[in-house]
């Protein structure tokens, strides 16, 4: 008997009346929103708008489920579609079984439909979205746990998983809980693509490049532990292959991206900077922000309205600038009429004696 594991739950589900609440439906929920809120700060971050991740995600989220499942499917159809199955099992996607494969490349094209629509660039979506799958895996994998599903070797190491259901074949003991590495694999993840991306301002795909193959080297050792049914391919299993592929892959974009284009994109979504700017002065014209005139004010200066008087005029007088007339201004003023009437008076004679 262990004497230090990690419990399996006793079940994944739970029933509201009639409606069964299923963990692996939960977890995957939080994932999403996880990585749409992160997404939408780092986006944000870039110069876009505020909710333009979410509405793209509408598109993604729905792409990436069936594309999870149909990798899931396809790679391990004869759980579905051999003899004594039920290929309806097929569409039970509550009872686990994601590829992350499928997911997340049917999940871009979503995520391309959706950004074409308005009109902004793929990979700069993709850069900002980045780490937050990587958390949404993490989140997800947890599903995994309250499923009793993809758990590794049998091992006697403290932390290891005690699985205690039987069906499908399961037999019960402790196993090296792979759900969790992969877990804490993919938060180190999300953390290495942030860093990463303020270290050498990533751009043009680049971000997400590095979550791809930051994810496929985790994905290949943890996959090498695990011993659910899986096809072999010269020894390894199908996913080792596929994260091995994948990984080249995403090197050799990173690689070819940033000589063809360095830096980060300077507008990632059309009108959004623009936006930024109007309200900028908008706020400014009708007094709620006065960021100009406070740094005047912190100089001890106040800034002219103007770069300088226009030709023929002159500076604002002390009424039009809101001041009450002094006794010299009066007098002024007074001076100012009388040589008026005075110059009227002689015009008027002059025109007169011409007349007569």
């Amino acid at each position: 008997m262990e004497l230090a594991y990690i419990p399996s739950p006793s079940r994944g589900v739970l029933h509201l009346g009639p409606v069964p609440l299923r963990a692996y439906a939960f977890c995957i929920i939080i994932g999403v929103f996880v990585a749409v809120w992160l997404g939408n700060r780092r986006w944000i971050a870039r110069g876009g708008r505020a909710g333009t991740v979410a509405d793209i995600a509408v598109w993604a989220v729905p792409f990436g489920l069936v594309g999870g499942r149909l990798y899931h499917v396809i790679t391990d159809y004869e759980l579905y579609f051999s003899a004594g199955r039920d290929w309806v099992d097929a569409f039970k996607v509550w009872q686990g079984g994601l590829g992350i494969w499928g997911a997340i490349a049917l999940g871009a094209l979503g995520a391309w439909i959706g950004a074409r629509r308005r009109g902004i660039p793929m990979p700069a979506y993709a850069d900002a979205v980045a780490p937050g799958i990587a958390l949404a895996q993490a989140i997800g994998r947890w599903g995994n746990w309250f499923n009793q599903e993809l758990y590794g070797r049998a091992t006697d190491v403290p932390w290891a998983l005690h699985i205690t259901s039987s069906a499908d074949g399961r037999v019960p003991g402790y196993y090296h809980p792979t759900f969790l590495y992969e877990s804490l694999w993919c938060v180190g993840v999300a953390l290495l693509v942030i860093w990463a991306d303020r270290r050498f301002t990533l751009g043009h795909g680049r971000a997400f490049a590095l979550y791809v193959a930051a994810y496929c080297v985790g994905r290949f050792w943890i996959e090498y532990l695990r011993v659910d049914d899986a096809h072999h391919v010269l020894g390894l299993r199908l996913n080792n292959w596929t994260a091995l592929v994948v990984f080249l892959l995403a090197v050799a974009y990173i690689v070819v991206s940033a000589k063809k284009r360095p830096g980060r994109e300077e507008v990632v979504e059309p009108g959004a900077a623009a936006e930024g700017t109007t309200a900028d002065v908008t706020s400014g014209a009708d007094g709620t922000d006065g960021t100009s005139e406070k740094a005047s004010e912190s100089d001890g200066e106040v800034a002219p309205s103007d770069a300088g008087p226009a030709t023929g005029s002159t500076d604002l007088t002390k009424a039009e600038a809101g001041a009450a007339p002094t006794e010299d201004d009066a007098k002024t003023k007074t001076k100012t009429e009388t040589k008026t009437e005075t110059k009227t008076e002689a015009e008027i004679e002059s025109a007169g004696g011409k007349k007569s």
